[in-house]
């Protein structure tokens, strides 16, 4: 293994640029027993705005969070940080899902949620490095200049008129780089901070009353007379976050980082803190599953409705003034490129460049742990593709390199339901899009957890369920094979027979 390789090795507590600036202690596990009005597992952003919902809603509801890690340290905490008004992955994906009614209405709450949202975030001086760029989706060969083209009007039948569509010479004066055919430009997105929002959001939680126990892993949930038992054990602090940000050192740095850790776990015990696995048990009236790509560890008749896969992302040292100077890029809007399996690429606050993949991986076993959280394949190809779309930075290091879950659908979007003649409910599937899509979930779980009506509940994507993935072993052999079909597509070439038969399906993966 290389030098670079090992680097690259480290925990996700340090190699995550993200997670790496965390500064925050753990709440206490839960420990004994205790009741709440519901529960919600997992302290992400599904649960963090469904928390925040609840209690406007209703305030006097006692509403208790757990967590397995700390929050943000799942998916919410790993992303790119770039926040758009999709809710399918893309209008022409929604009118094949849903029709031409609902995709104009899914077209609406779309750009109304982001607006919603960032709303809320003023109002409440939540700080996540929020800078309103836009959002470049750029095309990479002729063929898909007309793409993008037909991208534009669909998504103005849809009602959508903000959209711009900029030629091969207005796309590289925003951002040079040579292999760029044109553009279109949504002036609506946003990148940001996302374990700043997790912080943020966690924040205006507990202060409208919700409880967080972190380092608390759910070993068995039980149906009870009027409700749901939890039973827990404490977590061990292996998902400690480190007090600062630091620089990708090398092993010798997370040695030292791992070793501080152990006097820091090793002095709690001394004060008398809580001893791993202790037990908990929470009862409740409802519970809510905001565990998304880890929902199947927990409740398994779940999974054939998703497939857990896995992202990867690097994040460069900060750029030169003289650096930037040589790409441009001065509005800063996010990017994504029109592939299937698209690169996505921004600036963080520092001026580092996040370089991202959606070519994902499928773990077999449907697995979702730490020995995922790296591919050096993955960070081999992205390092050669950033190299490839902008040679004059060919120099440029990647200290930070991270993989992350995603929760997929077939439909790409997230389906909702209820279980136990409705003391469970869930909300999940977010296929990459949920730093937005989280915020309409909350909504949609909190209403459907307090039984209020709302024009959300009609929404198809909460009535019907996505179409299923086949299990192991063919969901394997499957992935393969789609994956397979969908680089010759991204190479130029037309979708083959399987491909064709999924979008008379409606699954539409190559659309």
């Amino acid at each position: 293994m290389t030098a670079a390789m090992a680097e690259n090795m480290r925990p996700v507590e340090q190699a995550c640029y993200w997670l790496a600036g965390r500064r925050r202690e753990a709440d206490p596990p839960l420990v004994g027993r205790r009741e709440a009005d519901i529960a919600i597992i997992g302290a992400g952003l599904t649960g963090l705005w469904t928390a925040i919902f609840l209690k406007r809603l209703d305030p006097k509801q006692e509403i208790v969070v757990l967590e397995q890690g700390t929050a943000a340290y799942g998916a919410s905490g790993r992303n790119a940080g770039m926040l758009g008004e999709g809710i399918d992955h893309s209008h022409e994906l929604a009118l094949v899902h849903f029709g031409r009614r609902e995709a104009e209405r899914l077209a609406g709450l779309g750009v109304e949620n982001v607006r919603d949202l960032l709303r809320f975030l003023e109002e409440r001086r939540i700080d996540c490095d929020l800078e309103r760029t836009g959002q470049l989706h750029v095309a990479l060969l002729p063929s898909q200049v007309g793409e993008l083209r037909g991208s534009a009007e669909i998504a103005r039948r849809l009602g959508l008129d903000h959209f711009r569509f900029l030629d091969a010479e207005e796309t590289r004066a925003e951002l040079n780089c040579a292999r760029y055919q044109a553009a279109l430009l949504n002036p609506n997105s946003c990148i940001l901070d996302p374990v700043k929002l997790v912080e943020g959001l966690k924040r205006e939680a507990g202060r409208a009353g919700a409880v967080f126990h972190e380092r608390t892993r759910v070993t068995a949930i039980e149906k009870t007379g009027g409700g749901v038992r939890v039973r827990t054990a404490h977590l061990p602090g292996a998902v400690e976050a480190p007090a600062a940000r630091m620089e990708a050192t090398g092993v010798a740095a997370g040695r030292l980082q791992a070793a501080a850790a152990r006097l820091k776990a090793a002095a709690a015990r001394a004060q008398g803190a809580v001893a791993p696995g202790a037990a908990g048990e929470l009862v409740a009236r409802r519970l809510i599953l905001a565990t998304n790509a880890y929902t199947h560890q927990i409740f398994p008749r779940l999974l054939s409705r998703f497939i857990p896969l896995y992202d990867y992302i690097l994040v460069s040292e900060p750029l030169t003034a003289e650096q930037m100077s040589r790409i441009g890029w001065r509005r800063r809007q996010g990017v994504t490129d029109t592939r299937t399996f698209f690169k996505y690429y921004r600036l963080t606050a520092d001026n580092r460049i996040l370089w991202g993949t959606s070519e994902a991986a499928y773990y077999p076993g449907n697995r979702v742990d730490a020995a995922c959280d790296h591919s050096e394949r993955h960070y081999a190809e992205l390092r050669d593709s950033f190299r490839r779309h902008f040679p004059a930075l060919g120099d440029l290091e990647f200290p930070y390199a991270w993989g992350g879950p995603i929760c997929s659908t077939t439909r790409f979007t997230p389906f909702f339901g209820s279980a136990e003649g409705g003391r469970i409910l869930y909300g999940l599937g977010y296929t990459g899009h949920g730093l937005g899509n989280t915020h309409l979930a909350g909504q949609i779980l909190a209403h459907m957890a307090l039984l209020r009506p709302s024009p959300l509940l009609d929404l198809a994507l909460v009535r019907k369920k996505p179409f299923p993935y086949p299990p192991e072993p063919l969901r394997g052999l499957a992935v393969r094979a789609v994956t397979r079909a969908l680089r010759r597509v991204d190479a130029g070439g037309r979708p083959g027979l399987l491909l064709r038969c999924l979008d008379a399906m409606g699954i539409g993966l190559s659309s």
